[in-house]
């Protein structure tokens, strides 16, 4: 009987382990790979604003921390816990459809994660707590129904690029600057930015259609089909860096110009290889021709730096 007890209790111990999630698990609900393009504004911002780091550096590091590490891995997990359905049929590896992240842990990590952002978000003030609240805000509508905003490509990659692109770098530069809105060159450079974020958001559709069409999200590939969505999502990523260009050359940074006229144009060498199989190659460009389109962006902003 002794032996049946202690073996009974084993049995639950093990089975209660096993309920929760792996380290590996949770770090995979997060996607650490996603974090790099809104850490990137917000460091983009940070240089805009012209304010040396020597006293702020640590305002400069919790930014990051909160643009990355914090407020993207709350969007992935959101993201992941309302698409469990759509990711059984695309990516049935992912964590939540694989059993690896049982029960509702994904919905509780995701729901505690917005809180601790929120908390650190705190340390940066008003702006750098309105920004937090915002871009959370944002996340949850992307995925959550009754919004959930991804089901229409238009609206949900915009709300994307203005999240991970336009308030991490205006967020930037406003902690910085202690909270005084960033200049009319420093805005008009991150809402340009995230104009570009759109195109950069529908490359990650392309491996997701046929989900997509089953479950009713109306990414661009699915509306538009995949060539012509390949095209817009192009069209999208090049005109704000042509604007962005002019917008150099009228204040006198012909030099920041001439360098993001040259990103832009291996970009361009770069989608004429993309647009001639887009579903089998967007993640190819992804890899290729997106850092190129985020080092326009620093580019662009140590050419305000030069201007403070």
């Amino acid at each position: 009987m002794c032996l049946f007890l202690l073996t009974l209790q084993s049995v639950k111990r093990t089975t209660h382990r096993m309920e929760r999630p792996a380290l590996s698990a949770v770090t995979e609900l997060f996607k650490p790979i996603t974090w790099f393009p809104p850490m990137w504004a917000f460091a983009c911002g940070v240089v805009a604003s012209g304010v040396s780091l020597q006293e702020r550096w640590w305002l400069a590091i919790i930014g990051i921390a909160l643009a990355g590490p914090l407020v993207c891995a709350t969007s992935q997990a959101v993201n992941d816990w309302f698409d469990r359905h759509v990711d059984a049929i695309n990516e049935p590896q992912r964590p939540i459809p694989s059993g690896r992240m049982p029960g509702q842990w994904g919905l509780y990590l995701a729901i505690a994660w917005t809180g601790v952002s929120l908390l650190v978000a705190l340390a940066l003030g008003p702006w750098g707590f309105g920004a937090a609240a915002l871009g959370l805000l944002l996340a949850w509508a992307y995925s959550a129904p009754p919004v959930r905003l991804k089901e229409n490509g238009w609206w949900g990659n915009a709300a994307c690029g203005i999240s991970y692109e336009g308030i991490a770098w205006v967020t930037g530069a406003a902690v910085m600057a202690g909270g005084a809105m960033p200049g009319g060159e420093s805005l008009a450079l991150a809402a340009l930015y995230s104009a570009g974020t759109h195109g950069i958001m529908t490359l990650n559709d392309f491996k997701a259609v046929a989900g997509d069409r089953q479950m009713g999200v109306r990414s661009l590939p699915v509306q538009l089909g995949v060539d012509r969505a390949a095209r817009v999502a192009c069209w999208f990523m090049v005109l704000p860096q042509v604007v962005v260009i002019g917008l150099l050359l009228h204040w006198d940074q012909p030099a920041h110009a001439a360098g993001v006229a040259a990103l832009l144009l291996a970009q361009g060498v770069l989608m004429r290889r993309f647009l001639a199989a887009p579903s089998a190659r967007a993640l190819w460009y992804s890899g290729f021709g997106v850092p190129l389109f985020v080092a326009g962006m620093m580019v662009s902003a140590f050419a305000l730096r030069g201007m403070a």
